[in-house]
């Protein structure tokens, strides 16, 4: 007799629906709740999984709290790199700098959209002194540099950047004009729309570091 294969996608898919599930649990209760009111144990309440299960997928809430907002910024759970993803393809396939940037600026408003009411929390939790939501901050800061300097390295490469600017002062400006903190400030605070801060957005990237027709 031959033994047969043992097939496990049954349980690997088992699996990640339960991740899925508690990302989904933790995202909302960290909205609802703000983060320092939430716990492992109220996530894995809400997901319907043991507390162990919780742990034993993340490790610690810090972790998970990390896992969620990577799902939100890039709209679900597939293992591609934000460069590789549609939304920033967009911006390298266009032509002139301005239709790059306006694409960009579409990103960074998409982007924005899904992270904001998650973002909101954790970064008034970071501003609270919680040392694990500032050092998320750091992070996300750090991550955010990488993006713009990516972007203002394929302008300079196509002669899309503006000729005397220095390009870590143009990924500066770029990371500064992206801040989530922008988004909640303009559209959160001041009323506007997602469409008018992405043609802001635009508009404010073009002039400040676009090569001038």
């Amino acid at each position: 007799m031959t033994r047969r294969a043992y097939d496990n996608s049954r349980r690997a898919e088992q699996a990640h629906l339960n991740r899925r599930r508690m990302l989904d649990a933790a995202r909302e209760l960290l909205v609802e709740r703000g983060p320092a009111a939430v716990t492992m144990r109220d996530v894995a309440g809400r997901a319907g999984v043991s507390a162990e299960t919780l742990y034993k997928t993340f490790g610690t809430k810090t972790a998970l709290i990390k896992a969620v907002y990577d799902v939100t910024l890039a709209g679900d759970d597939e293992p591609v790199a934000m460069i590789d993803r549609p939304e920033i393809q967009a911006v390298f396939a266009a032509t002139g700098p301005e239709d790059k940037l306006a694409r960009y600026a579409h990103a960074a408003r998409r982007i924005a959209e899904r992270t904001g009411p998650l973002l909101a929390k954790l970064l008034a939790g970071a501003r609270g002194g919680d040392p694990d939501l500032a050092r998320f901050r750091e992070t996300t800061n750090q991550e955010r540099m990488i993006g713009a300097g990516a972007v203002v390295r394929h302008l300079a490469a196509t002669g899309g950047l503006r000729t005397g600017i220095d390009p870590d002062r143009a990924r500066d400006i770029v990371w500064t004009l992206i801040a989530p903190e922008v988004y909640e400030l303009l559209v959160g605070d001041r009323g506007w729309s997602p469409e008018e801060y992405e043609k802001w957005l635009a508009q404010a990237l073009a002039d400040a570091i676009a090569a001038r027709g």
